[in-house]
């Protein structure tokens, strides 16, 4: 159940976790609304699991970074520079897939 708790304090904690997930029910809506192809609700998934899991690791290693050293090192800031990036590229993703999955349903 350990797993579970992490996800739990994820939600509970995170401004950002929860701003996941309230986009990705949103785009999950929006795919029943359109009522895409069963191949695009797989990409939506996926994409919303690779958002979600970013957002999980980008946590978990701020946390760790914190534990080891709660002063400023450039290393540590480097750690946590480079997981925000991860999570940036993602987003970027995702907005990118949606655009590509949802637009086409609105000027068809």
């Amino acid at each position: 159940m350990h797993a579970w708790d992490g996800i739990v304090w994820a939600f509970k904690t995170q401004p950002n976790f929860k701003v996941h997930m309230i986009l990705s029910s949103a785009a999950l809506v929006l795919a029943v609304i359109l009522e895409i192809s069963r191949i695009e609700y797989a990409i939506v998934i996926f994409t919303i699991l690779l958002g979600l899991a970013a957002e999980m690791i980008n946590t978990s290693i701020e946390a760790v970074t914190d534990l080891v050293s709660t002063e400023w090192r450039e290393y540590a800031k480097i750690s946590k520079d480079v997981s925000a990036g991860m999570m940036l590229v993602v987003s970027f993703g995702a907005v990118c897939i949606a655009a590509i999955i949802f637009l086409p349903y609105f000027f068809i």
